[in-house]
């Protein structure tokens, strides 16, 4: 097949440091070059693939200081996707809604993933809109929110089986990896780690837009709990180390979180996770195999102490049969050629596929 990969230019695919959307798409365009099929990556200049690459901006716009306003440069580059749509077997959009009004007149030949929160009440009146839109959420919570659409399935985020290897034994410490903002938890991470007793180490991104949070709420309580540690934004290397050698993983989010792809790196690692019960989470988590669900900070506190009866291998087992790149592709193959031949590849209900009175998928158009 000919496809297109289309990412968002704020990171590089893959990104140098944080970045979930760059990331996925670039495991996703390098296992379908693995498997033989001619795909084109429009991203940034400074991306990394085996693919066709067409730049369209020199660097990632986070990492270019004349780059004010991303708008301009997704607007030329889908102006290039326009362009060239004629080439494509599948189009795959990964960046929101930009998209939406030049693909009218080929939309059966595009996929867009969904990759944000879809809960903010000026998004209802734009799905609606464009309710036909071929569109893929990364888990069944995520379309709680919506109305009725043109969903073709939900695919799970997927990691390279070798990219994270596997640490049997932990050294002590719990470790909160991701983005300083109020929404994913760091002051209720370094409470629950002090009065679990153990070291927190944070390795976490400061977006512009949560500096004040982090100077006026986590930076005074990092300074004041001795066992906490922040090392700021780490790369992909320093993530094996840093995740792999925790007892735990603290995902202690207040939001619809659509996936949390961080759960599954620690998972990768052998880490078990403990998570607030919020968005994607039970769907992602295993409770009292790949990590443990809580309610609030209490129960937190008691999971922490009892995370070190889970079996790190286990963890390890759950992460290869459900999360690796391999499963997810597979997946996104089976939706890039729904329209052609949906009646060999069927998938269950929890994929996004009913079978239809004949017993043959069909796609759902409204919530499942």
């Amino acid at each position: 097949m000919k496809i297109a990969q289309i990412a968002p230019l704020t990171e590089s695919v893959p990104p140098k440091l944080y970045g979930g959307t760059e990331r996925i798409v670039s495991y996703l365009t390098e296992e379908l070059v693995r498997r033989g099929h001619d795909v084109t990556l429009f991203a940034s200049g400074d991306s990394r693939t085996s693919a066709e690459l067409v730049a369209c901006c020199d660097v990632a716009l986070r990492f270019n200081p004349k780059a004010r306003n991303p708008i301009p440069y997704h607007v030329m580059m889908l102006e290039q996707v326009r362009r060239r749509a004629d080439e494509f077997d599948v189009l795959h959009f990964h960046v929101d809604v930009l998209h939406f009004p030049i693909i009218r007149q080929f939309a059966q030949r595009t996929v867009t993933t969904l990759h944000g929160r879809l809960d903010l009440p000026d998004l209802a009146q734009l799905y609606a809109m464009f309710n036909d839109i071929p569109l893929v959420s990364i888990s069944d919570d995520q379309r709680r929110p919506m109305p009725p659409v043109n969903w073709l399935g939900t695919v799970y985020h997927g990691l390279p089986n070798d990219i994270l290897p596997f640490r049997p034994k932990a050294s002590g410490y719990l470790a909160f990896l991701g983005r300083i903002s109020p929404e994913k938890g760091p002051e209720a991470a370094m409470e629950i780690a002090a009065r679990a007793g153990m070291p927190l180490k944070i390795a976490a991104k400061i977006d512009a837009v949560d500096r004040s949070f982090w100077s006026d709420r986590v930076e005074p309580q990092v300074l004041r709990h001795s066992n906490v540690k922040f090392i700021g934004e780490i790369d992909e290397c320093e993530k094996a180390e840093f995740l792999g050698n925790a007892t735990a993983l603290l995902f202690p989010i207040d939001w619809p979180e659509p996936f949390g792809l961080v759960m599954i790196e620690a998972m990768a690692c052998g880490t078990p996770v403990v998570a607030f019960n919020r968005g994607a989470v039970p769907e992602v988590i295993d409770h009292g195999v790949s990590g443990l669900i809580v309610e609030g900070i209490d129960e937190a506190v008691d999971a922490v102490r009892r995370i070190g009866s889970l079996d790190r291998a286990r963890v390890r087992n759950t992460f290869e049969k459900r999360f690796t790149v391999g499963r997810m592709c597979s997946d996104y193959l089976r939706i890039y050629r729904l329209p052609a031949c949906d009646e060999q590849f069927p998938l269950g209900s929890r994929n996004g596929f009913a079978e239809n009175a004949a017993g043959k998928p069909a796609l759902f158009n409204s919530i499942a």
